[in-house]
């Protein structure tokens, strides 16, 4: 148990991180008490040996409720959060906090009051926190990955950069070795394995925000500059896109009882998508090649019936 607590912690941490037989027993007691998991645990002797195992083989730490100090540790976090709540560049935190305290159960209510839209049985979403500690650490990976065009999985080298989630599903990009390509993106629900290795990262000096900032979605075509994009959408839903910007860039004006909006961004499959999503409520004024696409797509969605 020992050696394979130190591989797990050398492979991640470093030689340094490994720890003593002593330390091992300490954690393990640690764990037993009530301050830690309590965990049920069996110990087993066969001669020298002893073995260990949950005695619950339904047990989990994860499973666990917040013990007092834990509590009293968030609590504290969420009070050090609450300060940048408004703040630039910490929008988000405003929506975290009521979420966290909902979920962790901390104004001690009998029942959740707040619903996420999330999909808890997305697959792929175990490597989420594999592949955030591979860009802290700045470790390369090896990943097995089906895509939808491919009839087998294949294998790539991948330094991953950045995590983003779109549409309720995760992306990871970062740099791909063979086609020398570091803006590769990965969806986290096609990667079928990942294992880490030992070479060499190859850092980026992107910015992630200023990457994204001129598309709607994920997909970013290199070859192509943003581009001023007009849209008409009917009285009936232009309450919900001027309340809910299709993209910062968004600018609006009434005309002739319609929301006539303007956004610039690379057009991509996403915002065709967006747009589409609107049916017979929108239509696309310009450029005439974005028109011409949708135009295509809509009469070839009226074949299927």
């Amino acid at each position: 148990m020992l050696d394979e607590i130190n591989k797990a912690l050398e492979e991640y941490n470093g030689p340094e991180s490994k720890i003593k037989r002593r330390q091992l027993f300490d954690d393990i007691k640690f764990m037993e008490s009530e301050q830690g998991w309590s965990i049920p645990l069996d110990k087993r002797r066969d001669g020298r040996k002893v073995y260990y195992q949950y005695s619950d083989s339904e047990f989990s730490i994860s499973n666990q409720p917040l013990n007092e100090s834990e509590v009293s540790q968030i609590e504290a976090a969420i009070s050090v959060l609450s300060r940048f709540a408004g703040a630039p560049q910490f929008e988000a935190v405003q929506e975290m906090i009521p979420v966290l305290k909902d979920r962790l159960g901390l104004d001690h209510q009998a029942k959740e009051v707040i619903g996420l839209e999330s999909n808890i049985d997305l697959r792929g979403i175990d490597y989420l926190s594999q592949l955030y500690d591979a860009i802290i650490n700045e470790r390369v990976l090896i990943v097995k990955y089906q895509d939808f065009k491919s009839d087998e999985p294949f294998i790539l080298i991948f330094h991953p950069y950045y995590l983003k989630q779109y549409n309720n599903r995760w992306f990871v990009f970062g740099f791909n070795e063979e086609l020398n390509i570091p803006t590769w993106n990965l969806a986290l629900d096609r990667i079928e394995s990942i294992e880490a290795t030992r070479r060499k990262y190859q850092f980026t000096d992107i910015d992630w925000n200023e990457y994204f900032y001129d598309i709607v979605g994920v997909t970013r075509y290199q070859d192509k500059e943003p581009e001023s994009i007009v849209l008409d959408f009917t009285k009936d839903v232009a309450p919900y896109v001027e309340t809910k910007p299709i993209h910062p860039t968004q600018k609006s004006k009434w005309t002739d009882a319609q929301l006539r909006v303007t956004i610039n961004v690379i057009p991509n499959y996403e915002l065709m998508s967006m747009i589409l999503s609107f049916g017979e409520k929108v239509k696309v004024i310009s450029p005439q090649d974005f028109k011409d696409q949708i135009l295509n797509r809509i009469k070839s969605a009226s074949y299927q019936y």
